[in-house]
């Protein structure tokens, strides 16, 4: 064989392996395709056996209201959220940390007394709440009562001598009727008529006098008696109420002196400390109290969501979610609140800040190892009530998985849909404003989804409480959840 056949047969050998070379990769390729898809049907397999039957034995789908559709569907992010609050941040960067001597505190302001159990100043409210009010309204019962005695004692007398009288008429009759007796012998069967009438009258009367009065006369002089009763009891209370007010009752939280618009502007006023404060964004409306973090990302968070064992009832209805619930905080035997309690900051009051201006959120998670991851938006905004307000959000970080915008990454299609918070609106048992079957009472998920938790719904797995699925999935309550907001700028 010659040198140019030799170099003609090796380049008929290179194309025939790279052919055979394609061949081989395309099989694989197929074995892996086959392979994914049998997995796929492995997990939805998995999936109905979760159904168990019940006691007629039919099955029952123990996600409730969110099967997995079969399938690989087109997941769909679109929904319409109202634009986020933009613009100028309220704020800019932090000045430096000014000497330990030279930070401008507000000098603590003496509240005066206005006499009894209020404060002359509105905001700090009434000193002694459960035991002023009563004592006025015990002395207008009092009033009241004496009042009705005297006029029931002329009434009691009078009856008296009415009795008296009768009783004096009836003796008057009854000698008459002796003296007619007597004189009567020669009439005895007139006589005899007439006096059965007269001793039925007799009877009659004498049993009114001997037994109606008197029981009348006594049944009254009990009543008088229990009303005296009650008068002792109600001014032994009015002056035990005298003399727990005459020492000034103290509040377990006293409000510190530092107040501001908003916690960040608590910060930069010198408030560091975490702990309740008094706050005021609006001048025409009320200052209220709220807890500061001013600890966790250079401070500045107010608190308006916090969970953590289950002490205060968040199953509520839409009136109270609007006005807010909860203890705000506790003493933690320091001399001020630097506990956060249970509550809920209030629907308006959470609109109100969030369009004051941008607004970023930090979300707070623990479940019940210990384990804790957070989520972060840096646009948060809440719609007033008239949109029942809709929440719109934007910027995700964290090490959470981003639920507001992306939903449930288990699910997909509609189902994986209907669990993107943003452009939602807020929903309470006693108001359906979600998307699942508008119309139809027992498709609502403020009633399926209850707002108890316990440690053992957790491990057997429950939808109740707060639920974040892209962390621990569908069926996990976490054990404690809070929600912190503030002014939101990027130089900080």
């Amino acid at each position: 064989m010659s040198g140019r056949e030799k170099a003609v047969w090796t380049e008929c050998d290179k194309t025939n392996f790279i052919k055979y070379t394609m061949k081989i990769l395309l099989l694989v390729y197929l074995c892996v395709y086959v392979a994914w898809a049998q997995d796929l049907e492995f997990d939805n397999e998995e999936d109905d056996d979760l159904a168990t039957p019940d006691s007629n034995g039919t099955a029952v789908d123990a996600r409730g209201h969110r099967p997995l559709q079969r399938g690989r569907e087109t997941f769909t992010g679109n929904r319409y959220a109202p634009p986020r609050v933009s613009g100028g941040s309220r704020y800019r960067g932090r000045p430096t940390s000014a000497p330990i001597g030279g930070r401008q505190i507000q000098e603590k302001v003496e509240q005066p007394e206005a006499g009894g159990c209020t404060h002359a100043s509105e905001e700090m409210g009434v000193l002694c709440p459960t035991g002023c009010d009563l004592k006025t309204t015990l002395l207008k019962q009092e009033r009241n009562v004496k009042r009705s005695i005297n006029e029931l004692k002329p009434q009691v007398n009078d009856l008296s001598r009415s009795s008296n009288t009768v009783f004096n008429y009836v003796n008057g009759i009854s000698n008459s009727l002796r003296e007619r007796q007597r004189v009567s012998n020669d009439n005895s069967r007139v006589v005899s008529q007439y006096t059965d009438r007269v001793e039925e009258q007799h009877a009659y009367i004498k049993e009114i006098v001997d037994t109606v009065f008197p029981s009348n006369i006594r049944v009254l002089q009990g009543v008088l008696d229990k009303i005296k009763l009650k008068i002792q009891k109600l001014e032994k209370a009015i002056q035990a109420q005298r003399d727990e007010c005459k020492t000034p009752c103290k509040t377990k939280c006293p409000i510190p002196v530092v107040s501001g618009k908003e916690c960040e502007d608590i910060f930069r006023r010198g408030g560091v400390d975490s702990q309740m404060y008094m706050i005021q964004p609006d001048a025409f409306y009320p200052p209220y109290k709220v807890f500061c973090d001013q600890a966790s990302q250079n401070g500045g968070w107010l608190l308006i969501q916090n969970r953590l064992d289950g002490s205060v009832d968040f199953g509520r209805r839409w009136d109270e979610y609007r006005r807010g619930f909860g203890n705000i905080a506790f003493d933690s035997g320091k001399g001020h609140c630097a506990t956060p309690g249970e509550y809920w900051l209030g629907n308006d009051r959470i609109s109100q800040l969030t369009k004051m201006g941008p607004t970023e959120v930090l979300i707070e998670m623990e479940d019940w190892t210990g384990a804790k991851v957070h989520a972060q938006y840096n646009q948060f905004t809440v719609q007033s009530e008239t949109s029942n307000y809709v929440l719109a959000v934007g910027g995700y970080s964290g090490n959470a998985g981003n639920c507001f915008l992306e939903g449930s990454l288990e699910l997909f299609g509609e189902n994986r849909t209907m669990t993107i918070h943003n452009g939602m609106m807020f929903s309470t048992y006693d108001r359906d404003n979600d998307n699942w079957t508008p119309g139809n009472p027992t498709k609502q998920c403020s009633k399926e989804d209850g707002g108890a938790y316990t440690r053992q719904m957790a491990k057997h797995g429950t939808d109740d409480g707060v639920v974040w699925m892209n962390w621990k999935g569908s069926w996990y309550s976490l054990k404690a959840i809070s929600m912190k907001i503030r002014p939101y700028f990027a130089s900080r």
